[in-house]
């Protein structure tokens, strides 16, 4: 099982990538922000929720390298969780 953080800085808004990422992990994040923010509303998120916050990148707990397509499910679930300030059910897996 990896557990997956995702956090948010009073700042610039935006998505930080850091580290040394493959391509398709940073298009997997890339594409979970823009996804989070186009479905505000189906999501219960306030659109707001965007305003002057970066995003660091989520990640891996204990810095497990991983790299997938997959990922970018995992990423929206954490931005929505986040932002939507609910937390994720432990049945979702």
């Amino acid at each position: 099982m990896l557990f997956v953080e995702a956090t948010w800085h009073a700042r610039q808004a935006g998505l930080t990538l850091t580290g040394q990422l493959g391509d398709v992990m940073k298009e997997s994040h890339r594409f979970a922000l823009s996804y989070v923010r186009g479905h505000t509303s189906d999501l219960d998120i306030e659109p707001t929720a965007f305003e002057d916050r970066a995003f660091p990148r989520p990640r891996p707990r204990g810095a497990i390298p991983k790299d997938g397509p997959s990922a970018g499910v995992t990423m929206v679930t954490a931005l929505t969780s986040l932002l939507s300030d609910r937390p994720v059910k432990h049945t979702v897996g």
